[in-house]
């Protein structure tokens, strides 16, 4: 019934699971979390990720390098060869974030450029992380033809000006938790205006966990909160609000 768009299971700290991821997809299904979407923050990292997730087949995978992992420059063959795994269905985590390392700006917009260039070689939707960069992140968005592909704005914090933008060059806008925070005014009346056939839903777990459980680990599950949260702001029903984000979520990457 419900799709987290974005999460990191290799990063959750399954101590309080029993050490045993299998009760992590357990609570999701529980939860009517059908599909889980495991999003690469490293390259060096990647071939973990797909080892620890190899025998749940409602777990898909992204490949790609997070802009605050950008110690040294991408190898963009290396980034290509990674991404055709038979399991992966996007490319990213990718993009910009001048909050958090302004100092690293030149590696994050080289890597940028390759993860969009990488997708439109294999044909596979992007997830753009964007913070303090919002005309950077468009820009390169419009100079790499990132329209030919698509992708996601996850995690979204920005304007409605922005997400207009991306949505004119056909991306989708992913609501986390942080629509549940109580100063998150501003990003509410985002999720009001975004189209039905435009967002998404995530938890970008083990971070940002959605009020009732802010504070605590965050774990796919819970996206069922981030759900109910779009619903009353949105004035549509739960099954509504996961019947058409599931939707959006298959049309985007032609499940």
């Amino acid at each position: 019934m419900f799709i987290d768009s974005h999460c990191h299971l290799d990063r959750l700290d399954l101590a309080e699971f029993d050490n045993n991821l299998d009760n992590v997809v357990k609570a999701a299904e529980q939860a009517q979390v059908n599909e889980l979407l495991c999003v690469s923050v490293t390259l060096k990292d990647f071939p973990a990720m797909v080892e620890k997730t190899r025998d749940y087949a409602n777990v898909r995978l992204s490949c790609g390098a997070h802009p605050l992992n950008q110690e040294e420059a991408i190898d963009e063959q290396e980034l290509l060869a990674l991404a055709q795994h038979e399991r992966v269905i996007a490319v990213g985590e990718t993009g910009l974030d001048y909050f958090y390392a302004p100092e690293t700006k030149a590696l994050q917009l080289d890597a940028f450029r390759k993860h969009i260039r990488v997708a439109r070689k294999i044909a596979k939707p992007l997830i753009i992380h964007t913070r303090d960069a919002r005309e950077d992140t468009l820009t390169i968005l419009r100079e790499e033809q990132a329209e030919q592909v698509g992708g996601i704005l996850h995690c979204f914090t920005e304007s409605w000006e922005m997400a207009e933008q991306a949505m004119a060059m056909g991306f989708y806008i992913s609501f986390s938790g942080i629509v549940t925070f109580r100063n998150a005014s501003a990003l509410r009346d985002v999720a009001k205006k975004v189209p039905d056939d435009k967002f998404l839903i995530e938890t970008d777990a083990p971070y940002l966990a959605p009020v009732p459980h802010r504070g605590k680990q965050n774990q796919p599950a819970y996206v069922v909160e981030v759900a109910k949260h779009l619903a009353s702001i949105r004035g549509q029903s739960v099954e509504e609000i996961a019947r058409l984000s599931s939707e959006n979520y298959k049309r985007l990457f032609s499940l």
